[in-house]
């Protein structure tokens, strides 16, 4: 599917939503690399509690097994696991109606690696743009055979629980698309008594871009994005340190002026305005003013979030209860489709 034809059926699906959120299904989540920033914030994880809220289905899937597709080994897991479950709970999702999970703790979603693989060609795999662009800024000399294979792992991670709806960008549409293609073709060649697998479909995110304090795309591991675990006096640093330019006047033009227009981006979003709304109050107090009014407007608006995930933090024993019953209600709905997919195959014995 094409970016505007998803993007049509996108508007279809928040119709739907809207009038039936029950009968959808949502799987979406993170690898366990670092702690979320505000960049995820604004992309990807208000959305979710929003579908949440309006009673979608939502498994989260904390994907540690995946951290290992563009390093050697996966430093710090148990730590970044518990970070996430923390910046989740922290931004409102609610475990008693999402489910959050780990990768590895379900043993039936990783037995579908192996049907699904002979269901896509090497080709297939190989010609990906996304892992075209994950194996070019890998940072391993060479890379390994998950990350070859990571398109279908991903198809068995949005599958095993019957996923029907997965929120992407429009970088991430091929591999829907290749989990799509994966659930027709089981369907065709096993589902003799009716489909297995649905065909998720895309809800394309209309997320803003954020870019770091340097300038360049904000991550976990360039040092440049604000935590959700920062506090006041970190955030305040690192802002004071964002890029800007020498033009005194402050004006919203993402083309020809990427980093002030970023900041004011960032400042309207936690303020519930538009950029050029903070850019006209701004006018000519230069860059220092930029810099003090988003500061003022990120702390404002993370310090319930923050306040939460302090609260949260202090009770190690109830992130792992978290994690053990998301785990639990993850393994029993994959068992039960692990058992469908042995009896499709005829390998039920």
């Amino acid at each position: 599917m094409g970016t505007s034809a998803a993007q049509a059926r996108s508007a279809e699906l928040e119709k739907l939503i809207q009038e039936d959120p029950g009968r959808f299904r949502v799987l979406t989540g993170d690898r366990p690399t670092g702690r979320l920033h505000v960049g995820h914030y604004f992309g990807t994880l208000h959305n979710r509690v929003r579908l949440q809220d309006l009673g979608v289905d939502m498994f989260v899937i904390i994907a540690d097994y995946q951290v290992l597709t563009d390093r050697d080994v996966a430093d710090n897991l148990t730590g970044h696991v518990e970070e996430l479950v923390l910046d989740h709970l922290a931004i409102g999702v609610d475990p008693n109606r999402s489910t959050i999970f780990t990768h590895s703790a379900v043993p039936a979603l990783n037995q579908l690696l192996l049907p699904f693989l002979s269901l896509v060609s090497v080709a297939e795999l190989s010609r990906n743009p996304t892992v075209k662009d994950e194996i070019a800024h890998s940072r391993q000399s060479s890379v390994s055979g998950l990350m070859f294979t990571y398109p279908a792992h991903q198809a068995a991670d949005i599958l095993f629980c019957k996923a029907n709806l997965v929120p992407v960008g429009q970088d991430q549409l091929p591999h829907l698309e290749l989990t799509r293609t994966i659930a027709r073709r089981f369907n065709d060649r096993y589902g003799t008594g009716g489909p297995v697998f649905p065909e998720p479909d895309a809800l394309l995110s209309n997320a803003p871009l954020l870019l770091g304090t340097d300038g360049t795309k904000m991550s976990k591991s360039r040092g440049n994005a604000i935590a959700l675990a920062a506090d006041a006096d970190e955030t305040a640093a690192l802002i004071r340190r964002a890029r800007t330019d020498s033009e005194r006047h402050i004006t919203y033009a993402p083309a020809t002026r990427p980093e002030v227009s970023s900041l004011l981006l960032l400042a309207a979003l936690c303020q519930g305005s538009t950029p050029q709304q903070i850019a006209d109050g701004i006018g000519s107090s230069g860059a220092a003013a930029l810099k003090k009014t988003v500061t003022e407007a990120v702390n404002e608006y993370l310090a319930p979030i923050r306040a939460r995930r302090a609260r949260y933090a202090q009770d190690r024993g109830y992130l792992r209860r978290v994690l053990r019953e998301g785990n639990e209600r993850a393994r029993d709905v994959a068992d039960t489709t692990l058992g469908e997919v042995r009896r499709a195959m005829r390998s039920d014995y």
